[in-house]
């Protein structure tokens, strides 16, 4: 997610940085907000669908609080949860019992996944790359260039139905002073040759992205835009028919549309203004929930994976889902 975001949250675009004061200012006015304008858990139904998804008593647990900024969480069956903080530059297991340890400091870590060999794939902002990192705290760079340019700011990853990493490049983290080599904001696949592949430029600020369960349908958030995107997915990972899947409307400082997770079913949960947003696969906005704090991402966890796990600013929560999570690295 943006930290990142203006748009995401009260501050204008000229004033983002990854600088120390820069982004201390962008905390303090995020917390303000948010103290200024309480929010509390709620389920907002908009069609009877909604509850064949979520129980009407489910709660809403804190696995872990006193972050700076949550994003990028992955459930590991060991037990706990990967989670980047984008203030204090690190990524931590955080346990059921809110335990955190330190696995890699770096700078400004961002979406994570698994790739099919359970290997830790990260977006490292201040490297401007796609990288792996080990469970002792090392890293190598999987890819940081596409056509001998620097990428801008890589935001979020997922493995694709083909077993290739696909992640977006918007400006949201470009490092302060340094100069934007690629003109675009792209969404690209990366094979396990190295090779990568723009497979759009269509998008303002490419975020969140999914694959549909059957691999045919292709999601990515416009940050910028307010909106969802969907494509037709070909075997290759080429995109094809690109059109508006969906709106996620909201004020300044309410959020913008940023992760994405998908049940087996093909319903989107998608975080947006003031929580996460539902979705069948047809476009239809079967209700939000609402969070104490602005979410920025979400994965399914649990040894069932009906949990979904949410980064949410300072916190990491957890909610009991009715549905089961597609989790597409664990597919054969």
């Amino acid at each position: 997610m943006p930290r990142k975001l203006l748009s995401k949250t009260l501050l204008d675009k000229k004033l983002l940085s990854t600088t120390t004061i820069g982004f201390v200012t962008f905390i303090t006015v995020l917390v303000a907000a948010e103290v200024q304008n309480p929010r509390s858990f709620g389920l907002q139904a908009l069609s009877p669908s909604f509850w064949e998804l979520v129980d009407h008593n489910a709660k809403l647990e804190t696995v872990a609080t006193g972050f700076g900024f949550t994003e990028g969480p992955m459930w590991d069956p060991s037990g706990f949860v990967y989670v980047s903080d984008e203030t204090v530059n690190k990524i931590f297991r955080v346990y059921p019992d809110g335990k955190k340890q330190e696995v890699i400091a770096l700078g400004d870590p961002d979406g994570n996944t698994f790739d099919r060999e359970h290997r830790l794939i990260d977006c490292a902002s201040v490297l401007r790359a796609i990288i792996e990192v080990t469970p002792e705290g090392k890293y190598k760079v999987l890819a940081d260039r596409y056509e001998g340019k620097k990428f801008n700011s890589p935001n979020d990853v997922i493995v694709g139905p083909d077993g290739a990493l696909y992640f977006t490049d918007p400006t949201l983290d470009l490092v302060e002073g340094e100069k934007q080599e690629i003109p675009y904001q792209g969404v690209y696949r990366l094979d396990g040759r190295g090779n990568v592949r723009l497979l759009t430029k269509d998008l303002t600020q490419p975020n969140g992205l999914a694959f549909s369960p059957d691999g045919k349908q292709f999601y990515v958030d416009d940050s910028e835009q307010r909106n969802i995107r969907a494509y037709n997915a070909a075997p290759d990972g080429s995109l094809s028919n690109g059109h508006i899947f969906g709106q996620e409307p909201g004020g300044k400082g309410e959020g913008v549309p940023d992760g994405i997770k998908v049940d087996n079913n093909g319903n989107l949960f998608v975080t947006g203004p003031g929580g996460i947003w539902v979705w069948d696969k047809n476009g239809n906005h079967l209700g939000t929930i609402t969070l104490p704090e602005q979410p920025a991402n979400l994965t399914w966890g649990d040894k069932d994976y009906r949990t979904l796990y949410v980064t949410a600013t300072t916190s990491v929560y957890r909610l009991q889902m009715k549905t089961q999570g597609f989790v597409p690295y664990l597919k054969p």
